[in-house]
């Protein structure tokens, strides 16, 4: 009972590490880089940098209001224990916006280095929080009610008019259809960053190779490539002739070697490379808690 007690102090306490540099990274890339640059990002806190510019309502205590009705709506939606977590999320997130950083200046440079670095920052920390099965609230909340409500419209759609509908605010707000384009910009940037940080460093290639020379095959990809190669039996459907079918999992620095290795051993094998986001075992990342 105490070591389960001591692995769950654990996970709260890696939860709250986390949570802090999330909310660092979000805070200056709201606070510092969106706040005086004259432009608005998507979501709940794009939302809320648009009411501090017009009435000097503070950003982060604005984000957690309008976070309220969403978690109440979304309760059913997204379950109880991610919006717990979503909660302290959110809490320390509105405390760094609000109370943390306007001890510091705001960057006031150009806007659309100000829009780049907004985006990487703002990407950046809300990966932290997706790691940990947490998440910044709003938009995250309300795409995945309305999937509940239209499942046939997907989570990237949604969150896409959502945060367009915000962006295109700025234009009014801000004075020019800049603050449109810079708003846009910081979106897509984020969007890119959460990718790379969660799926891109384990990204790779699955190479699929239908072949009647397997064993020459694999031989000469783990002579050159150092990849390990499994083989499954297969039937051609309309020919009736058996073949094999390799799998190679490999970096997609290694794809070229690969399929320059197949064509070398065999020209008349049939060569498939899928995108894999991640990869884990021997030879690539280890799994989680190992």
């Amino acid at each position: 009972m105490l070591k389960e007690d001591t692995s769950k102090a654990g996970r709260v306490a890696v939860d709250l590490i986390y949570d802090i540099a999330g909310s660092i990274l979000y805070a200056a890339g709201i606070y510092t880089f969106a706040g005086n640059a004259g432009f608005a990002p998507g979501g709940v806190s794009g939302l809320a940098l648009i009411l501090n510019h017009l009435w000097g309502l503070p950003v982060g205590t604005v984000t957690l209001f309008f976070n309220i009705p969403l978690v109440l709506i979304s309760y059913r939606a997204v379950g109880k224990r991610l919006l717990i977590k979503s909660a302290v999320t959110m809490v320390i997130s509105s405390l760094f916006l609000d109370l943390i950083f306007p001890l510091f200046p705001m960057y006031s440079g150009n806007r659309m280095m100000a829009a780049i670095c907004s985006g990487v920052f703002l990407g950046a920390g809300m990966a932290l929080f997706y790691i940990r099965g947490s998440s910044s609230g709003g938009i995250d909340f309300l795409a995945l009610t309305i999937k509940k409500k239209k499942p046939h419209m997907t989570i990237g759609v949604i969150t896409l008019l959502i945060d367009l509908a915000v962006i295109l605010l700025g234009w009014p707000v801000f004075g020019d259809v800049d603050a449109v384009l810079y708003g846009v910009l910081a979106t897509f940037v984020s969007t890119v960053v959460i990718d790379k940080i969660l799926y891109g460093i384990g990204a790779g290639t699955l190479a699929l190779i239908v072949t009647k020379k397997g064993g020459e095959i694999a031989e000469r990809i783990a002579g050159t490539v150092g990849r390990g190669v499994t083989s499954v039996p297969a039937v051609g459907a309309y020919t009736g002739i058996q073949r094999n079918v390799l799998l190679c999992a490999c970096s997609k620095a290694e794809a070229y070697l690969v399929r320059r290795a197949v064509q070398e051993t065999d020209e008349e094998a049939f060569v498939m490379f899928a995108e894999t986001s991640e990869v884990f075992g021997e030879g690539f990342r280890r799994n989680i808690g190992q």
